[in-house]
């Protein structure tokens, strides 16, 4: 995803002089040759987050079309109050690009994960937030927000994720089907794709398939499509790498609240507590409860 999202963007460079990256000393060797044909349009702003941010702001005011990049908790956490008054409240064109993702740098540590970063985004007005799910959404995502002439934050994996979509072209902003099914659906967002889609696989196999429904853009949510592609579903499963109490499982808890949907929503997620245990992200996301055999089960007790 990482690569899909940022060979996009160097693309455009080609054919524009508006563009300007800036490093949070992360990303080496992603961006070598770029810095050799427009050194004077990339900074490595070293490991200075909230200056950053800053920085970023004054660029955006001068006209450039700016990407930060770096690891989300040192994108978004370290930097909060920047992000928020800086970038956000002055509704400035800056692409706020976070890696890692969930779970992803298993097993370096509370420090490098990005577990609660849905919430925090949902207290920045004006932030629209794109969580692909594999290399293709990554791509269109990254066509998106160049022409986006808002704040922007998209937050991928890193790298090596496998392409589900068939589509090439549609609208980030809007939830994708990914595979057709019936009577339940599991709503998802981000690289946790891999276990939706081998579930998927195995339900369908056993002649149970579910509809498979991404979501890419998370804020702002297009809720209206979503109740559409849910209105024939009597359970609704939702599945991220992410914290329970504060990410997509929690929106959907709150329209299907106001709604007055009738389907039953089952979310699983990462519980809300300090991640203690160590392996791998694979190993993390089983003893959490989101792993391919969990999802499976989740949908079967569904349908029971």
């Amino acid at each position: 995803m990482r690569n899909a999202f940022i060979n996009t963007v160097l693309d455009a460079c080609k054919v524009r002089d508006d563009i300007f990256i800036l490093s949070g000393d992360a990303g080496l060797g992603v961006f070598d040759q770029f810095k050799e044909e427009y050194p004077e349009r990339f900074r490595n702003m070293g490991i200075a987050e909230q200056n950053t941010i800053s920085f970023a702001a004054g660029l955006a005011l001068t006209g450039y079309k700016v990407f930060i990049y770096n690891i989300i908790p040192f994108l978004l956490y370290r930097c909060y109050e920047q992000v928020r008054n800086d970038i956000c409240y002055q509704e400035l064109p800056v692409v706020l690009v976070g890696i890692g993702s969930g779970i992803t740098y298993a097993p370096m540590g509370m420090s490098h994960y990005s577990v609660e970063d849905i919430g925090l985004v949902q207290t920045l007005p004006n932030l629209t937030t794109i969580s692909p799910m594999d290399p293709v959404e990554a791509r269109v995502a990254a066509s998106y927000v160049l022409d986006c002439g808002r704040p922007t934050y998209v937050r991928l994996a890193k790298r090596g994720e496998p392409i589900y979509h068939f589509d090439r072209n549609f609208d980030i902003t809007a939830p994708q089907l990914i595979r057709d099914g019936a009577d339940t659906a599991v709503v998802f967002h981000g690289s946790i794709s891999s276990e939706v889609v081998a579930a998927y696989d195995v339900l369908s196999a056993r002649g149970c398939a579910p509809f498979v429904i991404s979501v890419p853009t998370v804020q702002p949510l297009d809720a209206a499509s979503l109740l559409a592609m849910l209105s024939t579903v009597h359970h609704v499963v939702c599945v991220e790498e992410h914290f329970t109490n504060c990410g997509l499982g929690s929106m959907l808890a709150r329209l299907k609240a106001g709604q007055a949907a009738g389907w039953k929503l089952t979310c699983m997620g990462i519980p809300p507590h300090f991640i203690h245990k160590i392996g791998k992200t694979e190993r993390l996301r089983s003893s959490f409860g989101i792993s391919t055999a969990e999802i499976v089960h989740a949908v079967e007790s569904a349908a029971d």
